[in-house]
């Protein structure tokens, strides 16, 4: 929900990413105020740091995450090994412990909500954010239009799509979803028996049980439920999650407020696109002149070859002229005579 920008804070002289959003409506407005107070102090949890704004536009600074999501990497790598997804389920599962812990269900979790630090072929680390449609547990909910309950389809569960009341085992539907995206390599909807006939694959297929009694009861549990898969080493594969980012500090706009942050780059898309912010128009360039499309552009003479070039022409030029006036004049005195 938003533009999300990668930017420099100038104070903290810090790079960091930024998330633009519009408050058109009442809705929109409360969803902001929720996810910049979601501010859940956890090593896999993105927590947001400052805020301004101005006009119907809000923009929020969160620590940058440098690896690209768990979308992307299902998307580079295809079907992930048991070890890697493990490892993030249950760092996603940890990171859901502190969220539920503070009264909060996230109600989107989903793998572009799933970030990575760039640790090579090391062990992950993951990373939750976008509480845009959390909700407090007892406090009101957030629709769309009054109707359809927020969430991503796929990924939010089959009562959240109901309109049920906020459920801390419709996040571990999610989970469970994405651990099973993780293993066959592609989103949901999953055919029947595309899970995996491993111990792994049957826990995902039991957490996404549509009745939610039948499912984990908390983070905890369903953390419980990994352990005896866990891996008491881990042993790197191919798999490798690198820096997205290029180091280089890019041009950019700079925004002056409180904080004074510089856009360097181009946003990244969120779940919905803003407009980017204007950026002053710079000097136009000085149009190189034009070439005849048969005239390679290397063998464009230059102005000394062009002046050499114009010689032979006028000088053909004013002998025509001389042979024009000798026959006019060799025909008056033929006239005369």
């Amino acid at each position: 929900m938003g533009a999300v920008w990668r930017v420099r804070d100038l104070r903290a002289g810090e790079v960091r990413a930024a998330k633009l959003v519009r408050h058109s409506d009442a809705g929109t407005l409360l969803r902001f105020v929720r996810e910049q107070s979601t501010r859940i102090h956890h090593p896999h949890v993105v927590t947001p740091l400052s805020w301004v704004g101005e006009d119907d536009t809000v923009l929020f600074t969160m620590p940058l995450v440098r690896g690209g999501s768990v979308a992307d990497l299902v998307g580079d790598w295809g079907p992930l090994p048991e070890s890697w997804v493990l490892a993030v389920v249950d760092q996603v599962l940890t990171a859901l412990e502190a969220v539920h812990d503070a009264g909060v269900v996230h109600r989107d979790v989903k793998p572009a909500n799933l970030l990575l630090e760039p640790t090579g072929r090391g062990r992950p680390h993951v990373r939750l954010t976008d509480f845009g449609i959390a909700a407090t547990l007892g406090q009101p909910r957030l629709t769309t239009g009054g109707a359809a309950p927020l969430g991503t389809p796929g990924y939010a569960a089959p009562e959240q799509r109901a309109g049920a009341d906020p459920d801390v085992r419709q996040d571990l539907w999610a989970v469970a979803t994405v651990g099973l995206e993780m293993l066959v390599g592609h989103p949901p909807p999953f055919v029947t028996d595309e899970a995996p006939a491993t111990p792994l694959g049957g826990l995902f297929v039991q957490a996404r049980n549509p009745d939610p009694d039948r499912r984990p009861a908390s983070a905890a549990d369903f953390r419980s439920w990994l352990a005896p898969l866990l891996p008491a080493v881990w042993r790197p594969g191919t798999v490798e999650v690198l820096d997205q980012f290029d180091a280089d500090v890019l041009p950019g706009l700079t925004v002056e407020d409180g904080r004074r942050t510089q856009v360097l780059g181009t946003p990244d898309p969120g779940p919905a696109s803003q407009p980017a912010p204007p950026v002053a128009p710079s000097a136009p360039a000085t149009p190189a002149p034009p070439v005849p499309l048969d005239v390679p552009r290397e063998a464009t003479p230059s102005a000394g070859q062009r002046d050499t070039a114009r010689r032979p022409v006028g000088v053909l030029v004013a002998a025509l002229v001389v042979l024009g006036v000798a026959l006019l004049t060799v025909s008056a005195l033929l006239l005369l005579a």
